[in-house]
């Protein structure tokens, strides 16, 4: 089961390093920010694919809940390291401080300013810049480890629940 989780991992690892390279280059261009959000979406697809084949080609067609679960739990652990560590490194090493540059700029655009105001959200929204620009790339990264792990141990039990076969298929 761990095997194929570190396989199935790293491909959920690319496919969550895609979405974030979308992210990053859609604080720009409206598209990449739609494809990102695209990417998010198929996540739970793609993973629900990924457990199907463990099930049919690791374990001969049967799978309990418990097991399927777990093997979406330790996908979301193994795949969350590597993007983590991509993050991590993007954030260090290329970013250079662009991600909050940009959402600064977005957020004191005159018109997203009255909003805030009318909404009476822009002292919130001034704390959460501070709050951004004092956060180091490893806390970034933790944090999205830790959202990501967590999001598989939800993201696993409706998953699971659909894909676990307690019969095997009579061929």
């Amino acid at each position: 089961m761990k095997a194929f989780a570190r396989i199935d991992g790293a491909w959920l690892a690319l496919l969550l390093i895609a979405g974030f390279t979308c992210y990053v280059v859609g604080l720009t261009s409206p598209l990449y920010g739609f494809l990102a959000m695209i990417t998010l979406l198929v996540v739970p697809f793609f993973v629900g694919r990924r457990l199907k084949r463990f099930r049919d080609d690791g374990l001969n067609g049967t799978m309990s809940f418990l097991r399927g679960w777990a093997y979406v739990i330790l996908m979301f652990f193994y795949g969350g390291l590597l993007f983590a560590l991509a993050q991590y490194a993007y954030l260090t090493y290329m970013d250079k401080g662009y991600i909050l540059t940009t959402i600064t700029d977005v957020l004191s655009a005159p018109e997203n300013v009255a909003v805030m105001k009318q909404m009476g959200m822009d002292e919130q929204v001034n704390e959460s810049l501070h709050l951004l620009g004092t956060m180091r790339p490893i806390d970034f990264a933790l944090d999205m480890l830790t959202t990501l792990i967590m999001a598989g141990a939800v993201l696993g039990l409706p998953i699971a629940a659909i894909v676990k076969r307690t019969r095997p298929l009579t061929q």
